[in-house]
């Protein structure tokens, strides 16, 4: 599924990375515990997290993840899109709740994790 298939679906606001709006994302993983997500090896993963802070971003640095979508209409800080956007990392907020936007998303196509 396509960064911006995921707005789409999500009712969601691509934040930052525009120039990978068209990369492929394959699977999701959805948690606001990072030390659940330190413990995750999948390449093209999106992770969905209602945890708004440079903490996340810097937690999907570790795990390689290249896309972020906040839930819960969680704010995007300017440090935080700084940050992303000097890593790499597509981020996208959404006024959906967790739940919502994972069931969504699986109804659309989008792979689990597990």
């Amino acid at each position: 599924m396509k960064v911006e298939e995921i707005c789409s679906v999500t009712n969601g606001e691509l934040v930052c990375g525009n120039a990978t709006a068209d990369r492929e994302v394959t699977h999701a993983f959805a948690s606001d515990l990072m030390s659940d997500v330190l413990t995750v090896d999948c390449s093209n993963l999106l992770l969905i997290t209602g945890l708004a802070n440079l903490q996340a971003i810097r937690t999907a640095e570790m795990s390689d993840i290249d896309c972020i979508l906040f839930v819960r209409n969680k704010s995007v800080t300017p440090e935080m899109q700084n940050l992303a956007e000097e890593l790499g990392i597509t981020l996208i907020k959404s006024p959906a709740t967790m739940f919502r936007a994972s069931g969504e998303l699986y109804r659309a196509g989008m792979k689990p994790l597990f």
